[in-house]
Parts: structure tokens; sequence; C-alpha cells
């Protein structure tokens, strides 16, 4: 909570600069809609508790009333008019004694109550996996945009060769066109990302709340260092998600508020008593008390039982039942659902090191591939084709490689908002692999 009350005054004091993932994420606490919307349904959810104590309470209630009446008596051969007033004054306490309904209305607003905090936690972690990934997704299309440019000016490049060898009677017509066709590709590719870019900044405006352009964010830094996972095996992070992960743990209240709802229903079979205290004060309030005033207190018990009401309680009860048994086998498809995801992005992070490593040697490799094909053309050994197919290698090879950097970093995040584990200085630690470029 400290760390999100900071991040928000820091929010406020923001100056025109280039906005960090923690300034984003300060702004996406205040500004987006759908964690907006999450905070009312937990305030809302809250409520739940002191909704079912309520049946619990005694009610007290007091109505009065006062009436002018017009009236005619005949008695012995005699009428008589009677115009008159009349009022009554009843104040009534009421407190159950065994109310087997309200108990279970208690304990479902309980479980309501716990149902809206895990939903929000749920929201809340879910919020930050949603800015990472939209913070992330610029980023890696702007990276894109800087591979198809440097792309086409290779290719640029190369077709003023071609053209000046053609004209020189050293090249062909052939080499022309080769250049020219992965020269429109490579125009194609830039158009893409571009829009690509103007989706994700869209995304991330809708999170943030403030327009946005791909200058305010901060670059992924170009070398970063793979921290091994901690813990190191599988089953520790999937004994942490079946214990601590959000979505499950809502899915298990929602059970137990399936569980409450058929007490409920049950609850139509059983008797009430309640203890009742009222205090009555009338005047005329009926004919046989006509010019009479009473000041009458009295307490006792109430007994209601149920008999008979169609066979609805028994049919309500069935209902409630069946949604029960639907509730615990959502559960189970959503506990499978979770360590399926918690397995991909447990594998992902631990052979991202290896994954990245391996993407750099391609990289590498692929600069020198280029760099031989180009020689080798010169010497004759190697035609126009193979320039073309080398440098498309390396080009795919680092577009792989920033693709795997940023799929490394989600993976690492989606993998403690899965094990339930996920807090604000997890974005801390990730706002760290974004660096300004001045420095």
């Amino acid at each position: 909570m400290r760390v999100i009350c900071f991040l928000l005054l820091s929010c406020l004091a923001l100056p025109a600069q280039a906005l960090a993932l923690l300034d984003a994420y300060a702004l996406a606490l205040r500004n987006d809609p759908s964690f907006q919307a999450a905070i009312a349904e937990r305030d809302a959810g809250l409520e739940e508790r002191a909704v079912g104590r309520a049946g619990l309470l005694p009610r007290l209630s007091w109505s009065y009333s006062n009436q002018r009446n017009e009236s005619e008596v005949s008695a012995g051969g005699q009428r008589v008019d009677r115009d008159y007033r009349s009022y009554a004054s009843v104040l009534s306490l009421q407190q159950p004694l065994f109310d087997y309904a309200a108990w279970a209305d208690y304990r479902q607003g309980v479980a309501r109550a716990l149902l809206a905090d895990e939903r929000f936690r749920a929201r809340s972690q879910e919020l930050a996996v949603r800015l990472f990934e939209a913070y992330s997704q610029a980023q890696l299309s702007d990276e894109r945009i800087q591979l198809a440019r440097a792309q086409r000016r290779a290719l640029v490049e190369r077709l003023r060769l071609n053209r000046h060898l053609f004209q020189a009677g050293e090249g062909t017509r052939t080499d022309e066109l080769e250049t020219e066709a992965r020269l429109a590709l490579a125009e194609a590719e830039l158009i893409q990302a571009r829009d690509d870019l103007d989706v994700a900044l869209r995304t991330l405006e809708s999170i943030v709340g403030e327009p946005l352009d791909r200058a305010d964010l901060l670059p992924l830094a170009d070398d970063f260092t793979v921290q091994p996972l901690q813990p190191a095996r599988f089953e520790a992070w999937r004994d942490l998600a079946i214990a601590g992960n959000a979505e499950l743990a809502a899915q298990r209240q929602a059970v137990e508020v399936a569980a409450r709802t058929i007490d409920r229903q049950r609850a139509g079979h059983l008797p009430t008593l309640s203890l009742v205290a009222s205090n009555r004060l009338t005047s005329s309030d009926s004919e046989s008390s006509y010019n009479q005033k009473y000041d009458t207190d009295s307490i006792g018990i109430q007994l209601s039982v149920p008999l008979f009401a169609g066979g609805g309680v028994s049919a309500a009860t069935r209902q409630a039942t069946a949604a029960h048994l639907q509730a615990g086998f959502e559960l189970d498809a959503q506990r499978a659902d979770v360590l399926t995801r918690l397995r991909q992005q447990f594998n992902l992070c631990s052979s991202a090191q290896a994954r990245l490593r391996a993407y750099r040697l391609a990289v590498a490799s692929a600069q020198t591939l280029v760099e031989a094909t180009r020689k080798s053309v010169a010497g004759g050994e190697r035609v126009n084709l193979d320039v073309l197919d080398a440098e498309q290698q390396l080009y795919g090879a680092r577009r792989d490689l920033a693709e795997a950097r940023h799929g490394y970093l989600r993976a690492w995040l989606q993998l403690r908002q899965l094990s339930g584990v996920l807090a604000a200085a997890d974005l801390e630690r990730l706002a760290g692999y974004f660096v300004d470029a001045d420095y």
C-alpha cells in the first residue's frame, strides 16, 4: 500500500519527460477504467458481510396512523352519527432466536465479501500484467520499426549498387529486380510495424489515461542478465499457485457461496423463533374502542412453522445443489488451466538464458554471413540473391532476439502472477530493464 501511495504521489508531480514503467503504473492505478471498476466491485462486495449480518440483529420499527372517521351506529332502533379522529402509534422490536435462513445468509455474506476481496486481488495483479504487456509491446513494435528501417536502408544501398553495376555492364537486370522485390517487402513490413506501434500505443493510452508517443517510453536495455528462477523447481511454483493464485482463491470462495446457498434453501423447511416486544398507543382505534385510549406493552415469542410451499423449497434446494456441483467442477477446470499456463511460463523462464544466448549467436553469425557473402559476390563466387537471403536472415535473427527479450520479461511477470506472489516490487525490478537511451 505504501508503494502504491508513493507511485500515485510521484505521478502527480510527473514532469514532461520519458514515461518510465513505474510512472505508467502510477497513472494506471488512477486512470485505468477496468481497475476503477474493480475497486467499485470490491467496495460493493465487502458490504455483503454487513448485509448478511443484518438478518441476525434486532429489528426495530415504528408505525403511526392518524385518521378522521365518520360512521353511523344503529342500536335498539336508534341511530347515532359519530364524527371523530383516531390514531395508533406502534413501536415494535423483533429479535431472531432461531432463524437458520438468516444464519445461512450471514455465512454467505462473509463468503461473498471474501470473494470480492480475492477478485480485487486478481484484478490488481492483472493490471500490472496488462500494463507491462502494453508497455513492452509498444517498445517491441518500435524496435521492429527500427529493424525494418535498417533493412530498407540496406536494400536501398543494394539496389543502388545493382543499378550502377548494370549500367556499367557488370550486373544483370535480374539482380536489380530481385532487390526491388525485397525492398517492396521491406516497405510492407515497415508499414505493418508502424500500424502495430500505433495500436500498442493506443492500448497503453487506454490504461494510463494520457496521450502517448513512442518517444515517451524508455527503451529496453540492449543487453541484460537473465536471473535464475527462485525457486528453481516447478513443483515449488505449483504449490505456490495452488495456495495463493488469486483466480483459484476467488473460485474457491465462489464454491463456498454456492454451498451457503444450499443451506439457505434448506432453511425453508425449518421453523423460525423470534422474541417480539411492542408498545402500542391507540385512541378510538376501532368502533369497539370508540372514545377509548389504550397504552399497551407486550413481550413474548413468535414461532413460525412452514408446512407446505408447493414443492418450491425442495426444487430450490436441488437447484442450489446443482449450482454447487457446477462451481466445484469449474474450480477443477480452472486449477488445471492455471497449472498449464504456469508450466508454460516456467518453461519460458527456465530456458530464457539459453534461448537468448542462441539468438545472440544467430545474430552474430548472420552478420558474419552477410559480410562474407558480399565479399564472395565481389569475387564472383556468389550471386546477388545470396546477399539478399543473408541479409533477410540477419534481420530475421535480430527480430527474433528482440521478441525473445521482451517475451522473457513477460513470462517472468506472468509466472509470478499465476503463482500468486506478484507485488508492486516486481514491477520495480522490471523497470530496471528499461533505461534512458541518453545514459
